[in-house]
């Protein structure tokens, strides 16, 4: 592909491995500068970096905590010094713990929505300003496709990031003006190194028959739906929900 994003400088947050890595890695091969955010895979980060800086591509880490507004901040105003500037801001940081509703904790529920809403609230609100006064932008926030259609044991996760398409579509009619698009890509099961491997193999046939498309997702089925969204080839879509879920979604 050639979505014409070299000379942009993009920030993804939940970039030091697994989905996040991806994005990185596939937003720097189309020409992007990135920001790779992690909070405490600095190895995986650094890895990251090294890796995209070995193909010739623009990228540094930087360390925060999504759910801490104040180090959002600081991590944003450290790349616009850095760069010069945020074209894009992918959304991909989130927290998941997998439990029965009744069984969860006000500690539980906390956490969940600190990182999956919040962390995504303070990192539009730190980097919107930029955008708005460049009058030029790409948000791309990412969820599971749990916020669409719920998902037993995923209560907690999925009220977040509900609020997070809420935010999406909220935000895409308020910052349209400015020439920023914001959207969000809806995941289903994206298999990865760290994927709960001992539940994902006692429920693995059980979870597959969900997708109509017979399989599990993979980092690369997500990131250059990501990258076209970045682009300006994606400039007059705002305030959609993609799904890139096997047709989980659409599974009766």
């Amino acid at each position: 592909m050639d979505l014409g994003l070299a000379g942009k400088v993009a920030l993804v947050t939940g970039g030091a491995r697994d989905v996040g890595a991806e994005i990185a890695r596939t937003l720097a091969r189309e020409g992007a500068a990135v920001a790779v955010n992690y909070r405490g895979s600095k190895a995986g980060a650094d890895a990251t970096v090294a890796e995209i800086r070995n193909k010739g591509g623009k990228a540094a880490a930087y360390q925060a905590d999504i759910a801490d507004r104040a180090a959002v901040t600081s991590m944003v105003d450290a790349v616009i010094k850095d760069f010069g500037r945020i074209d894009v801001l992918v959304n991909n940081a989130g927290l998941a713990q997998r439990q029965r509703f009744l069984e969860t904790t006000p500690e539980a529920w906390k956490s969940q929505i600190d990182v999956g809403l919040y962390g995504v609230i303070h990192c539009c609100h730190a980097v919107a300003p930029h955008m708005v006064r460049q009058k030029a932008g790409r948000i791309v926030n990412l969820a599971g496709d749990s916020a669409r259609v719920g998902e037993s044991g995923l209560s907690i996760t999925a009220a977040s990031r509900g609020g997070v398409i809420a935010l999406t579509k909220s935000l895409a009619k308020e910052l349209g003006r400015d020439g920023i698009t914001v959207n969000l890509v809806a995941l289903g099961f994206i298999e990865t190194a760290h994927s709960e491997p001992e539940w994902l193999a006692a429920n693995r046939d059980k979870i597959v028959r969900m997708y109509p498309l017979r399989r599990l997702g993979k980092p690369a089925d997500v990131a250059p739906a990501v990258a076209f969204l970045a682009s300006d080839a994606a400039s007059w879509i705002t305030g959609q929900v993609l799904s890139i879920s096997g047709g989980y979604s659409t599974a009766g």
